[in-house]
């Protein structure tokens, strides 16, 4: 019998992302609004989004290494969904500086703990042959959720205007929703790590140590999504560009919606495709459109052209986000996949922040197409890095 592509975990993972994503990006537009209301300056809410982004970024790498140390799954995922779901009505009801870091530190630290170890279930429920419809699948689900919540966020505040309080507590109800979910699904037979989990080090940096351990593919692999990391800033550079050029926020906002949404509904055909060409190519030619996106950013695009390019943006992210996920499953063994995608995913955080610190530095100092344009040439060799160092290799 024809085993299942889309198994009842993958279904059930999906949906929770789904419904956690809609809570989360229905406050994504009014969180500066609402901590401005209640007394964050600018700089404060930089901190703190800073400091959250680095919580969220180191522990994918040690909460990774602890899935597998302990060869569980599911009570990683539970738990980290169980924090963000809660820090949703504590970022409502506190007002005090203190508090507002110590949930949006919540929400983020559970972003943290369940990341490697559902990507590990979703790369366990799925076979070499089909992880790019899997992880597509997966991530298309995710970023509908960054179509509808801003959505509904847009049509609350249409008749409730600057009442950012109530939005808190109405998000919780999709996000506790996703984790009642999470109770559907259980861990499949324990995984045997390598080595003795008992004497293994279990220091919060010990993910660190799997460096030395990985094999040379995994290496290859990780030095060149680390290098296209660098030249990827935050998607908040291509908004400020667009403003930039004389957009109006309404436009700008429907933009970037509209971005979403092709990004949701591409994850699955191009997994599909990825599955069939090679993961590699199919990587390879995303990283080919986002050098095209911003190289195109850099020439002051028309109304019209504009969505052409954030077409061709979203469809770059339906070829890498996931499909580089698809990727280091493919070449790790099967007892260290939390770890190696919690390395991966812990340290990206952390050059995704360099990355934006080194695009607003040639913003600033240049000008913001010397930006634009670095990333689009670097880009291309990274792209080139990739076809040599593998090019007697499918995947």
């Amino acid at each position: 019998m024809k085993k299942r592509i889309f198994t009842r975990a993958v279904i059930i993972l999906s949906v929770v992302s789904l419904l956690t994503d809609i809570s989360s990006e229905m406050l994504y537009p009014v969180m500066p609004l609402y901590l401005k209301s209640i007394g964050f300056s600018v700089l404060l809410i930089g901190i703190l989004e800073g400091i959250a982004e680095a919580v969220a970024g180191l522990s994918k790498g040690y909460f990774g290494k602890m899935s597998d140390v302990t060869g569980k799954r599911v009570p990683f995922v539970r738990l980290g969904y169980m924090l963000s779901s809660v820090s949703k009505p504590m970022m409502g009801m506190f007002v005090y500086p203190v508090w507002i870091f110590f949930a949006r530190t919540i929400d983020r630290l559970g972003k943290g703990i369940r990341t490697s170890a559902r990507d590990a279930i979703l790369s366990s429920e799925s076979t070499p042959e089909t992880k790019g419809r899997v992880f597509g699948f997966h991530r298309g689900m995710d970023t509908l959720g960054a179509v509808i919540g801003p959505l509904s966020a847009l049509v609350y505040l249409n008749y409730f205007p600057e009442n950012y309080r109530t939005l808190f507590f109405i998000a919780f109800i999709p996000a506790l929703t996703g984790v009642a979910f999470t109770y559907l699904i259980k861990d499949n037979k324990k995984t045997v790590f390598s080595g003795n989990a008992a004497s293994e080090n279990k220091g919060f940096f010990s993910f660190l140590s799997y460096w030395k351990t990985s094999s040379s593919e995994y290496k290859k692999l990780i030095l060149g999504l680390f290098a296209f990391t660098l030249l990827n800033s935050s998607d908040i550079f291509l908004l400020l560009m667009l403003k930039n050029y004389g957009f109006s926020d309404q436009l700008i906002i429907t933009v970037y919606i509209f971005y979403n949404l092709v990004y949701a509904l591409a994850s699955l055909p191009i997994g599909i495709i990825a599955d069939k060409i090679g993961l590699k190519k199919n990587y390879i030619s995303g990283l080919i459109i986002f050098s095209v996106v911003y190289g195109g950013m850099a020439l002051n695009p028309g109304s019209d052209f504009v969505f052409v390019i954030f077409f061709l943006y979203g469809i770059y992210a339906a070829s890498t986000e996931g499909i580089s996920k698809a990727w280091i499953t493919n070449i790790c063994r099967s007892e260290d996949t939390a770890t190696a995608l919690g390395f991966y995913t812990g340290l990206n955080s952390i050059f995704s922040l360099a990355a934006s610190a080194f695009a607003g530095f040639l913003w600033y100092s240049y000008s913001p197409g010397v930006m634009f344009v670095f990333s689009s040439v670097g880009t291309i060799a990274v792209a080139c890095y990739f076809i040599y160092s593998f090019r007697r290799k499918k995947d």
